[in-house]
């Protein structure tokens, strides 16, 4: 490769407009520049909300949160194991109901991406695949397997014909502009040989056979047959991908990872909002990017046992709406002022010429011109290491490292992605009810079964799967009473004991537990789980007589319901012991805020309200740094009762129920900071560059509703160190910077500081860059 580094010549390149070709649909079509809607091509933001992930009470705050923050689209996935547990019995109820999440999507004026699948992978259970597949004769899943696209077919034409039956199809009035088949196929592909391709081509034409009239996506698929719409996902994918495999189709970004996936014994992976935003913008500008989609906008909860293999209960948490639906900043908000800066550039995005102009040697401008006058310039400096000053149309802009500067006008510049104005949120959790006393609690403790009380029985040993048909994550294999555990990673793992034999018979059980299923790879009909062999004093015993019983005896007479609670015999509760149930009531606290029970002195198992399971827990699974990956678990109110709330937990190991808590989350810490190098805010804008501007830079704070900031921590207006995260007061310093942010702020619910040196009472160091930096609490 020959690398040209241009000093002094300025390198203009000039892209074609787009291809004119358009794929008709009725009122949904694309070309090479984007989706087109009634005619008009449209620049989209989407954001991924799983409706089972969630309540139905929470969907209407979730979507109104998401269309404030500037999204045009509310994406799902199609949960099939949830929609049909056993074949041909369908449950669209409660949290389930997907139609009535979709109107209330289009309620609100936004459309949707449907992303039927219906494999999804999405670390949930089975990869969203019901486990009755797995029983089908012959079935090879996701293959060109008669038997796997039979139903594969069936349960398509069921979500397809409900949507249209509810109108929900765009072409029909309603709010789905696109839907999704297979998901991420390209990365098994290769493992059916023939066979993957076939399926791929069937798949293709099975969807577009639907005759739904919008257009069908296939993300992750390089090879996407005819109509389908390749699509990215990552994070970075205007760096990795190789853009549509068609001049006539969009560039689309189906997964734009806002976070990532957390097993348990790892801790979250965070995503700055700088780099998201520098990354959706840089796709954008430069792979003529028009539909972006977050996964997750709003993660939530993987209720029940719904989660993967070793996947933790709280989804994508780092959202810009986190687990509970709270507004995470300042990734919310940062996003929300690029996608409005954006907007304003969308018409030359969308129907001008592209011309890139070398500015540097990291550092390119991307001019969007069209035909009535438009002009959109972003200005990249893609280096990482320090701040350049750069010439663009005889004017001098600074642009931070790794940054884009976005100018509709090719003026004025109203956003930097590096250049975070919106505050900083920080979440407690505080104790509302303990739970300390042992007379609040009372015990059940799970029988080891013995081999003369099973009925299944078998000269070898049992898969796991096959055998429990995941109606259970336990299958007791009796002939120690031994813990360990495998990893995502590793599954495989080797037990080595000591243990006690008698003259005589010995009955030896061992439990064996499963945490979620797989929901990825090929082949997963084939997936192995369970005891494979057992070595007693050199004898192998795997060959021997055993006997089974799946599932366990508190699931069995369902001790976690209230029916089920008032037919067993409970103990009062004296130690933490292996194996127990643990059962007490409670009445709901007072308020709207979030509810989350703080099993930190637990140990692994899993939890109930009323009867519905808030998720598996396993806070004894320790990251590197000795923390869990999970302490806190969301109760929704939607789970609660007034008053006599039931609170069940199966306990596997020796976790102590008196330490726990029902806690309530709030934000307590607000944090701002603004330079002297920010841009100005948009007041509002008009079409094709029309925009006023009012001078910026101040510093909002606002808490929560029914708080008020208590306490300023920290202010500086001069050059103070650090962010809202780590800070200290640097060599230039207005004295009075508390006093006067106390003055503007205490007491309030919300507050602005302009960040003036008028404001301030002078300039303490005149000639330096000055930054405004505030810390407060609400309460």
């Amino acid at each position: 490769m020959v690398l040209l580094v241009w000093w002094s010549i300025i390198l203009l390149v000039v892209v074609s407009g787009g291809a004119n070709v358009v794929v008709e649909g009725a009122n949904v079509s694309y070309d090479g520049r984007s989706l087109i809607i009634d005619g008009h091509r449209k620049l989209l933001f989407s954001g991924s909300i799983h409706y089972p992930r969630s309540t139905p009470d929470m969907w209407p705050s979730l979507i109104a949160k998401a269309k404030q923050g500037g999204l045009d689209v509310i994406q799902t996935y199609v949960f099939w194991n949830l929609h049909e547990p056993q074949p041909g019995k369908y449950d669209f109820t409660g949290r389930n109901d997907i139609v009535s999440f979709i109107k209330q999507v289009q309620q609100q004026g936004l459309y949707v991406c449907l992303r039927i699948g219906p494999f999804i992978e999405a670390e949930w259970t089975y990869g969203g695949l019901p486990f009755w597949l797995h029983d089908v004769p012959g079935i090879v899943f996701r293959s060109n397997n008669r038997q796997f696209k039979l139903h594969m077919k069936n349960f398509t034409t069921k979500i397809v014909n409900m949507m249209k039956a509810e109108n929900l199809f765009n072409s029909q009035g309603g709010p789905i502009i696109l839907s999704q088949i297979e998901n991420e196929y390209q990365m098994v592909e290769g493992a059916y040989h023939e066979d993957g391709t076939r399926y791929l081509k069937w798949t293709a034409q099975m969807a577009v056979d639907q005759n739904t009239s919008e257009p069908w996506i296939m993300c992750k698929q390089d090879n996407a047959p005819g109509p389908m719409i390749n699509t990215c996902n990552g994070m970075r994918c205007a760096e990795t991908w190789k853009g549509p495999n068609s001049p006539n189709k969009p560039s689309m970004w189906t997964e734009n990872w806002t976070s990532f996936l957390q097993p348990y014994g790892e801790g979250p992976q965070m995503r700055s909002a700088q780099d998201l935003a520098f990354h959706t913008t840089l796709f954008i500008v430069k792979m003529n990017g028009s539909f972006v989609n977050y996964y997750m906008y709003h993660g939530g909860t993987n209720f029940g046992r719904t989660s993967a293999s070793f996947i933790i209960t709280g989804y994508y948490d780092q959202a810009p709406l986190d687990e509970y639906g709270m507004i995470r900043q300042p990734k919310y908000g940062h996003l929300k002022h690029m996608h409005a800066a954006l907007k304003l550039c969308s018409h030359a995005l969308l129907y001008g010429e592209l011309t890139t102009q070398h500015l540097g040697i990291n550092q390119e401008a991307y001019v969007y011109t069209g035909n009535l006058s438009e002009c959109a310039a972003f200005l990249l400096n893609n280096g990482s290491k320090k701040s350049v000053q750069v010439v663009f149309r005889n004017s001098t802009y600074s642009l931070p490292p790794k940054s884009i500067s976005i100018l509709p006008d090719c003026k004025n510049v109203v956003f930097n992605t590096a250049m975070v104005s919106t505050q900083v949120n920080t979440r407690s959790m505080q104790p509302i009810i303990r739970f300390n006393t042992p007379q609040q609690w009372e015990v059940f403790s799970e029988a080891v079964p013995q081999f003369d009380q099973t009925s299944l029985r078998s000269n070898t040993l049992l898969e796991q799967m096959n055998t429990t048909k995941d109606d259970s994550d336990y299958l007791w294999y009796i002939m120690s009473s031994c813990s360990t555990h495998g990893t995502r990673k590793v599954p495989n793992i080797t037990l080595k004991d000591t243990i006690s034999l008698s003259t005589g018979i010995n009955n030896i059980s061992f439990l064996n537990i499963m945490v979620g299923l797989p929901d990825s790879g090929p082949h997963m009909e084939r997936k192995h789980s369970g005891l494979r062999e057992v070595l007693i004093q050199g004898v192998n015993f795997t060959s021997h007589l055993w006997g089974y019983q799946v599932g366990l005896l508190g699931e069995k007479l369902s001790v976690y319901t209230a029916e089920g609670s008032s037919n067993v015999s409970w103990n009062q509760y004296e130690t933490p012991n292996m194996l127990t149930w643990y059962k007490t009531t409670f009445d709901m606290p007072e308020g709207d805020s979030p509810i989350v029970l703080n099993l930190g002195s637990m140990g692994k198992g899993e939890a109930w309200i009323n009867g519905q399971s808030i998720g598996r827990y396993w806070v004894s699974f320790k990251t590197p740094s000795g923390s869990p990956s999970q302490t806190w678990y969301n109760v929704p109110r939607y789970f609660l009762k007034p008053t006599g709330n039931l609170l069940v937990l199966f306990e596997e190991e020796y976790g102590n129920p008196l330490n726990i808590s029902l806690d309530s989350v709030s934000v307590n810490k607000v944090c701002g900071r603004v330079t002297d190098l920010h841009p100005p805010m948009i007041n509002s804008w008009g079409v094709r560059g029309h925009f006023h501007w009012r001078p910026w830079p101040r510093v909002h704070l606002r808490c929560p509703k029914k708080r008020i900031i208590s306490k300023i921590v920290f202010a500086s207006h001069g050059n103070p160190s650090g962010d809202c995260g780590s800070y200290s007061i640097g060599n230039c310093h207005s004295s009075n910077s508390k006093q006067i942010v106390e003055k503007a702020c205490l007491g309030r619910r919300q507050c602005s500081i302009s960040h003036t040196i008028e404001n301030f009472g002078g300039d303490p160091c005149p000639g330096t860059p000055k930054t405004l930096l505030v810390d407060a609490r609400c309460e």
